[in-house]
């Protein structure tokens, strides 16, 4: 499910799904599309790693159930990044060893973003874990004419009619 709202410079996209492996790659496709439609590609890569990570963890220690809601939140300055859950038990990073192939997630999700952290629900008892990460400076829509210094081409002259109707077209190669 995904909801705009009417200010654009205040957009969110959001979904509700059950955290499962073969679950986790496909909100990993949604929120690149999402970001691509954005335009805001260059978030794209530590964006699915930290929801990964998240819904990793939901998959591995949430309880009751493995329900969970992924949200994002875009600001002209920042993409915040939500997972909600119905366990009200706040994750903490472990240390870990540096050959340990697990536990490294929160470590991760720390390392990739701005700023992360974790609140409680007290509606449902449940919790949100979320991180942000700044958006890339906006490019100006449009250059200033001051701004251009290379010359201006002349376009190249037409090319006669005889000449263009004696072009024998090559076939192409299929």
């Amino acid at each position: 499910m995904q909801t705009e709202q009417a200010d654009p410079a205040h957009r969110e996209c959001a979904l509700e799904l059950e955290a499962h492996p073969y679950r986790i790659q496909q909100i990993r496709r949604i929120v690149s599309a999402q970001l691509r439609y954005w335009r805001l590609d260059p978030l794209i890569d530590a964006t699915s790693t930290g929801i990964s990570e998240l819904l990793a963890n939901v998959h591995r220690h949430a309880k009751p159930d493995k329900r969970c809601a992924v949200k994002l939140s875009l600001a002209p300055d920042r993409l915040t990044v939500a997972v909600t859950d119905h366990d009200p038990r706040l994750p903490h990073p472990q240390p870990t060893e540096p050959t340990a192939t697990t536990g490294r997630g929160l470590a991760l999700v720390e390392a990739m973003t701005d700023s992360w952290g974790t609140d409680l629900l007290p509606d449902d008892g449940g919790k949100v874990v979320w991180f942000v990460l700044r958006t890339p400076v906006a490019v100006p829509k449009t250059v200033p004419l001051k701004a251009v210094s290379a010359p201006v081409e002349q376009p190249a002259p037409p090319v006669p009619l005889a000449v263009a109707a004696s072009v024998t077209p090559v076939a192409s190669v299929a």
